[in-house]
């Protein structure tokens, strides 16, 4: 068992997410906004995929669920805040974030970039003289219940991309997050290390309870682990629902979207 299961924070009911008409600024280059209203509902425990063509607006939408993306419309509500630069802040400390490529400091060892997962909830001060001894244990058991236990204090630029992901998965663990956001987080690593990543997310959500919302590329990946999918094109939904047949919902979801009868 993770042992941020154990912190307080965690033992709260998990988080609803609602959009609402979302939309982001215009982009002359699309010839529309990157999100053009987006309305859904994400509901705590599951495990959802993002997918769509490249420039349909998937990791928009992922970063959007942090405010990490400016609004011009709509809403995002979770657990039944609506996310605005003043409650930003409180609603961050529910939800971890995987960047694209890991986003780890490749000169640290692979427990000082889980510890930066700390630096939120420390003021510089506690911090001047090192992380408190409880911090670094719990960064030293991630790291063990995510198979890196010998690599705890190698640089994380000469680790696998697999380890690295792991170890960028850890660094969000650590803000004990009842959810949790990846940007494709298996680009790069081979099938082997891609299973690994893919695993290490699904036991989260099914054995910690953790919603997992990630965006991905390879269906078969995606039927695979994900729960349900929501499939994004040109800005818009045009398929949410469960995995089975992804291929064919896929190829469908493009498809009317792209005739000529569809509404843009």
């Amino acid at each position: 068992m993770f042992p941020y299961t154990n912190d307080p924070l965690h033992n709260t009911s998990v988080k609803l997410i609602e959009c609402r008409n979302l939309e982001t600024a215009y982009v002359k280059s699309l010839h529309r906004p990157i999100l053009n209203g987006i309305d859904c509902q994400i509901n705590p425990g599951e495990f959802v995929v993002l997918l769509g063509l490249n420039g349909a607006g998937k990791s928009t939408f992922l970063k959007s669920l942090v405010g990490l993306v400016p609004l011009v419309k709509g809403e995002i509500i979770v657990d039944g805040i609506k996310i605005t630069p003043h409650t930003q802040s409180q609603v961050r400390r529910h939800i971890g974030m995987l960047f694209q490529g890991g986003g780890l400091i490749r000169q640290l060892t692979a427990v000082e970039n889980v510890l930066c997962g700390r630096l939120g909830a420390r003021n510089s001060g506690q911090t001047l003289f090192g992380f408190p001894k409880r911090d670094r244990l719990l960064a030293l058991e991630l790291l063990e219940q995510l198979g890196l236990k010998d690599q705890a204090y190698q640089k994380t630029g000469q680790l696998s991309g697999g380890q690295q992901q792991r170890v960028a998965i850890a660094r969000a663990l650590i803000q004990s997050p009842q959810i949790l956001l990846a940007d494709e987080p298996i680009t790069g690593l081979d099938v082997v290390a891609s299973q690994q990543v893919m695993q290490t997310l699904a036991d989260l959500n099914t054995q910690h309870g953790l919603t997992i919302i990630t965006v991905l590329h390879d269906l078969g990946i995606a039927a695979e682990y994900a729960h349900r999918a929501i499939i994004l094109d040109a800005g818009r939904i045009s398929y949410d629902g469960n995995c089975d047949n992804l291929q064919t919902q896929f190829s469908q979801a493009l498809s009317l979207e792209t005739s000529p009868t569809s509404t843009k």
